[in-house]
């Protein structure tokens, strides 16, 4: 029998989250005492690691709490109902992967495109790209205010900002 700090402990978790966990309804205390404080069991044990594990593989409680659901009633299941929920999960996943990535690709053009330098961001490569009317987010480099170029004898490339 453990009192929640003692499981919190085990769990390496603090007490508050095993009242959080208990408040969303996946764990409650197998009992209590005639002082009120909340007795944890081996069994409680079990179920609390249970959910930590599947929060560390990415499950929201909500999921977790079908899951729970599903191993007290694992006869009236089967593996394809799991395995139907972890590549659910999977594929969840893999597009956040797929909208971070392009979240990185588009900051990092604009950060390319950008000279970071001291000056005034009246021309500012980024400002300007967010604030184009065009729905995919391009940022062309800017010229040095500074920079002499005869555009008409010379054959020269926009460089960023130094």
């Amino acid at each position: 029998m453990y009192r929640i700090g003692e499981l919190a402990d085990l769990c390496e978790v603090k007490a508050d989250t095993l009242r959080f966990y208990e408040k969303h309804g996946l764990l409650s205390p197998s009992s209590r005492t005639d002082a009120g404080y909340r007795v944890y069991t081996q069994a409680d044990a079990a179920r609390l690691r249970f959910i930590l594990r599947a929060k560390a593989v990415g499950f929201t409680l909500s999921e977790i709490s079908e899951l729970l659901s599903i191993d007290l009633d694992k006869s009236n299941w089967a593996c394809a109902d799991v395995k139907g929920r972890v590549e659910d999960k999977l594929a969840q996943v893999e597009a956040k992967i797929a909208e971070l990535t392009h979240f990185k690709t588009s900051l990092q053009t604009l950060a390319d495109a950008c000279c970071g330098g001291p000056r005034s961001a009246e021309h500012c490569s980024i400002l300007a790209a967010l604030e184009s009317s065009s729905a995919q987010v391009y940022a062309e480099p800017h010229l040095d205010a500074y920079q002499a170029v005869d555009a008409q004898t010379a054959d020269v490339k926009p460089q960023r900002d130094v």
